[in-house]
Formats: C-alpha cells, structure tokens, sequence
C-alpha cells in the first residue's frame, strides 16, 4: 500500500482539528505510506457543520494542509509524495522478513508476459484559478483566540450555507438589544462580511443567484440589508436602553430595523383570560405565565415577517437558558434554525467582548457591540421597578454552565455539583453555591420547564455528540424527581446554617 485515501465525514467540534493531524500523521507512520485525508464542507441539513480542511502526510511528516470552513464550493490541497522513498523507509524499519521458499510446494506456476506498454501523450496543463490549490491553512488559524475564531467562522458558514441550500430570501431576527439575539444577528452580518472578503462580493452574489433581490444587489451594504432583517417588539416592561441597543446593533451590522409595539397584544391576551378564569391576573400570584405571554406574543408578528419574505427566523435561545427552563417556547425558542442553541451563555458573552474589542481576522472589531456588553442580561419581562436581570434569576452564566456539564455531562448528583462549585468558585461562599445547587435541580423537573425540544440547530461542540446528553430532557417525571431529591440533603451534609 503506497497512499491511503480517507474520504471523511466529519463534524465540526472546537479544537478538534488537533485530533485530525494526529490520527493522520499517526496513520502515514505507522503503514508506511502516504495519507490523504479530504472531509466534507458545510452544513447539512441544520444540524452539522463540515469544516474541510484536507490533510496530506507521508513518513509521518505533514506535507499540506488545507483551509477549514471556507466558503467556496470546493478547495484543491495538492502535494507531492515520494513513493520509492516511503517504500525505503517501510523496509528499513519493518521486521517483517517474508520466506519466499516456504509456499514453494503449493504455488501454481502460470505462463505471463507484461504486456507492451503504450505511449500515452498526457493531457496538457490547465492553469488553476489563483487560489485554487491551496497548500496551507488559512491565517486566522494562527490567532491568539483560535476557539472564538472558530465559532465565529463555523457558525457564520452554516447560515449562509443553509440559507443558499434552502433557497431562503434572508434571515429575520427578533432583536431585542441583548446579548443572545445581538449574538444572531452579528453571526448573519459576518456571514455576509466573510463570504464577501473570501469569494468577492460577485462571487458570494453569484452563490446567491436562487433569488433575485440578492443576486442584483449593487454592492455588499446593500446585499446585508436586503438580506438581514432586526426586529425590536416592546412591551410596558421594554427600557430605552435595550431599544437603542437593538437600532445601535442592527444599523452596525447593516440590517433592516422595524420596531413593533406588541403591549397592547399582551393586554389584550391578559384581559381574555383573566374574564375567562373569573379573576384578575398578578404579578404575585401569576409572576410567570404574565412573563411568558409577553414572549410569545413577540412570535407571531416576526414569523409574518419571515413568511412576506420567504426568510429564515432565527432562534435566539442559548444552550444554559434553555437547559433549565428559562426560555419561553413558542418565545425565545420560535424560528427555524437556532444558531446559539449548542453555545453556553458564560461564553457567549465573552464571544462578545472579542468580537467588539477583537474580531475575527480579515474582519476587525465591531465596537458597536459595546451597547451590549455594557448591560446585564435581562429578559425585561417584569416590570421596571423589579429591575430583573438574568443572573438575578438564575445564578452567575459561569455557574450555571459548571452546573449543567456537571449534572448532563458527568451525570453528578447535587451533592457532587456543589464540591464541583466549591473547588470551581471560592469567592461565592458556601451559602450562595448551596442555595443556587438548590436551584439548579428542580429548574430540571418538567413541569417547571418551558422547553421540551429546539428547533433544527448548528451546534459547534466540544466534541462528538452522545445520545445520552439530552437525556433529562427525555425522562420521565420520575426521573427528575429522583435527581433532584438529592437537594434536600445537600443543606444537611455540606452547608451548615449559621444560628
């Protein structure tokens, strides 16, 4: 064997580009031969991103590699091999010494003559298109944020990707000025803005060509306008920071922006109820279903807008949120593809800073991001008085993901989580790991969570998917109970109250 040939189908995951090189430096050594490995580009079906990248090695030495998530149909990654001198280097370090006499008395002898070799005259040289044959990875390999490059490419791809193999119009995004959906919408302007900066603007038009509106479009302003539409819907609870945050963002990233004001559809859904039910509905006794219609009642007017255009709506739920009920289905979780749905809240926001202060290679920083970064996450669901923030709600984002690895990951009681959190975060104190733990378990039990499934979702992941992940999202009522039984104890074997 002189070149083995690994035509693969695998999945995007951070960092995981390393194990590649690995297994096909690793492969070319030990056979003794050349290792060619070519991988599937883009996103199929919503669920998987491809991130190419060819790899080609001999003697265990990395001969080329070829760009990841690019946005081209195809990219060449060629290199030469010697094959007289990997067959030399498989001779001098096998112990294999085959006896030619040994199979004597079973071998068949058989008349054979190689047959006259024809002339063949090969075919002349094609020049290749500048860029065609590339030999080495991409610049933004070497940055010093290689995960947030990653993210930022990976998911950029699979929307565009998907919104071309879908023959989609756009994307819609319910832009509320919070990090989640400025998130979403800056993924979808940097999907245009790295397309553009790799294939040319004509060149990411003509990929466009499924529609009209797009592939006329003048110039890249005009292509991310037509192609990205905001939209903020207000409430009684909504704050002019959130407002001007959601205009800032959408007029950075160069979207269309509509404002709707939705109070008064939530006025009127309260009033039906409330006369159906026979009594008024409050704040106090009625705290979370008041929330939630405020969420829902933003789904319809943008799913409108999607359907007018034949766009996408986007999902702008995150993987922490959702895991533990805070998200509103039917809210938060409407849309048909959900970009953030496999990302951590903890490191989603600081996606955000690197993306206002930093921003990928070939890009720059978008510092409009700021008028995100500089709030606390809020879902301005309850009224202004009650100056509601998420983590108020929840726990601090970095807890809350230690949590939920500990308990889906690594499938630790409460008691285990909390010596987790203990080693984790020492500046928090017992009491407050204790009392979030506490809190942490039963947001798990189904009757308290608002979601059961998201929609079609392209998750970059750590690493390969395993379908025990999203058990506790699957399980019966019984089996939440039993998980979060191990609450009660927690008070009595690791916190002691002070008297």
């Amino acid at each position: 064997m002189d070149v083995l040939l690994n035509p693969s189908a695998s999945h995007f995951a951070f960092g995981k580009i390393e194990v590649r090189r690995r297994f096909v430096l690793e492969g070319s050594r030990a056979f003794g031969a050349a290792y060619v490995y070519a991988n599937l580009l883009g996103n199929e079906a919503g669920r998987a991103i491809y991130d190419g990248g060819a790899l080609i090695a001999a003697g265990g030495r990395l001969l080329a590699e070829g760009p990841r998530l690019s946005f081209r149909d195809h990219l060449v990654t060629t290199a030469a091999i010697d094959v007289a001198h990997a067959r030399m280097a498989m001779a001098r370090t096998t112990s294999h010494q085959p006896d030619l006499h040994a199979a004597e008395a079973g071998r068949v002898p058989v008349p054979f003559a190689w047959p006259a070799a024809e002339s063949v005259k090969p075919p002349p040289l094609v020049a290749a298109p500048p860029g065609a044959a590339i030999n080495q990875p991409a610049p933004w390999e070497r940055a010093a944020d290689l995960k947030a490059e990653e993210f930022t490419r990976a998911v950029a791809l699979a929307l565009f990707d998907y919104l071309r193999k879908s023959r989609a119009g756009g994307f819609v995004v319910s832009l509320s000025g919070g990090a989640d959906s400025a998130a979403v919408t800056a993924l979808a302007a940097l999907a245009v803005r790295l397309g553009a900066g790799e294939l040319s603007f004509d060149g990411l038009r003509a990929k466009l060509a499924h529609r009209r509106e797009l592939a006329e479009a003048p110039d890249e302003t005009t292509l991310a306008r037509r192609l990205i539409t905001c939209v903020y819907q207000g409430t009684d609870n909504s704050g002019a920071a959130t407002r001007a945050a959601a205009r800032a963002v959408a007029e950075a990233m160069g979207a269309e922006f509509f404002e709707f004001e939705v109070g008064g559809l939530v006025a009127d859904y309260t009033r039906i109820v409330a006369t159906a039910v026979g009594r008024p509905l409050t704040w106090r006794e009625d705290d979370l279903a008041l929330q939630n219609i405020q969420a829902r009642v933003r789904a319809p007017g943008v799913w409108l807008l999607a359907n007018l255009r034949g766009a996408l709506l986007l999902s702008t739920s995150n993987r922490s949120e959702a895991a533990v009920g805070y998200a509103t289905m039917d809210g938060d979780t409407c849309g048909g593809l959900s970009p953030i749905a496999g990302i951590d809240k903890a490191y989603l926001r600081r996606w955000l800073v690197w993306l206002e202060k930093t921003g990928p290679v070939g890009v720059g920083p978008l510092p409009a991001l700021r008028v995100v970064n500089v709030q606390p996450p809020t879902a301005e669901l309850r009224p202004a008085e009650r100056k509601q923030t998420d983590e108020d709600d929840l726990m601090p984002h970095d807890v809350l993901d230690v949590c939920e690895r500990a308990d889906i990951r690594d499938k630790r009681g409460p008691a285990e989580t909390l010596d987790v959190l203990a080693a984790s975060f020492p500046r928090h104190g017992r009491a407050a790991l204790h009392a979030w733990v506490v809190r942490f378990f039963p947001a798990l039990e189904p009757q308290s969570m608002e979601t059961r499934a998201l929609r079609a979702v392209v998750p970059p992941r750590r690493r390969k998917p395993r379908p025990e992940d999203l058990v506790p999202l699957a399980h019966p009522l019984g089996w939440f109970r039993a998980r979060a039984a191990g609450t009660a104890n927690v008070a009595q074997t690791h916190f002691k109250p002070c008297v």
